[in-house]
């Protein structure tokens, strides 16, 4: 088998695998929903933070070197005020429709649920242009990382359902925008295979964009809703939940970095 058809086979099973084990979500009776998916927005909360903070943006700021720091700062800034702008223009274009329940307690407005979607996709494509990079180097590297990356998004894909269905996505739909934002996987490892030292340069800036939209759906979105409930038994759960989140995404970052670095695939392709 050719190094081009590992990188395709391994980048789609990994983000298929991933969002099949994220979705036994699904199997929850849906009258349960609404007991349940609290419950998930607290794990989504502690899972989208972690992987902003512990691995996406420590990743950016290695990669992209002390030099520009400063670039991948603004780049942070910027992705969070366009997040605004463009949750602001999506707001106005559904209440401009009549429908505003965008505003309403119980849920979510879609538009925290198209945002997740993005930067979930720009984050699974860097994590394609990663598994591409290992193909290149060594198959076995290659298959490593590919498991790699699918155990430290699951969590995460757990977490963006339950945020999908909070903000009033039926569980078809939430299967297929996240099945769509998946094949971004692919992209990245095709984009890796073709032009990986063109790719090597952006990919802080990705890495940035993929972490502030992530900043900026918890912030905006997430804690909002969890300070909703005032009781000291809903807060104690609220945080428990939030760090099973944070403990869920540090143990499979501990497994990820044992098996690769995340810039040595890269690293060793261009040397080659």
């Amino acid at each position: 088998m050719s190094v081009l058809a590992f990188i395709l086979l391994f980048t789609l099973l990994g983000g298929v695998l991933s969002i099949i084990a994220a979705s036994l979500i699904l199997l929850v009776p849906h009258h349960r929903h609404p007991e349940l998916l609290p419950h998930g927005v607290s794990f989504a909360l502690g899972a989208l933070l972690s992987v902003a903070f512990l691995d996406l943006l420590p990743s950016a700021f290695e990669k992209a070197g002390i030099a520009r720091a400063g670039s991948l700062s603004a780049t942070v800034l910027v992705g969070l005020l366009s997040f605004f702008l463009l949750e602001k223009l999506l707001l106005w274009r559904h209440c401009h429709a009549g429908d505003c329940a965008a505003h309403t307690a119980d849920h979510f407005h879609q538009p925290a649920g198209t945002l997740i979607v993005l930067g979930d996709g720009i984050h699974n494509f860097v994590d394609g242009v990663l598994i591409g990079a290992a193909f290149l180097v060594d198959i076995q590297l290659g298959i490593m990382t590919s498991l790699a990356v699918a155990a430290h998004e699951i969590p995460q894909e757990v977490g963006d359902f339950a945020i999908l269905l909070q903000s009033g996505y039926s569980a078809p739909r939430a299967f297929v925008y996240n099945m769509v934002s998946s094949l971004g996987t692919v992209l990245g490892g095709l984009l890796a295979y073709f032009s990986l030292s063109t790719l090597h340069q952006s990919l802080p800036y990705f890495l940035a964009l993929a972490a502030s939209s992530f900043i900026y759906v918890a912030v905006a979105d997430l804690i909002p809703s969890l300070h909703r409930k005032t009781r000291g038994s809903d807060a104690f759960k609220q945080i428990l939940l939030i760090a099973c989140g944070i403990g869920l995404i540090y143990a499979a970052q501990t497994i990820n970095h044992r098996y690769i670095h995340d810039d040595a695939p890269l690293q060793q392709t261009q040397e080659q």
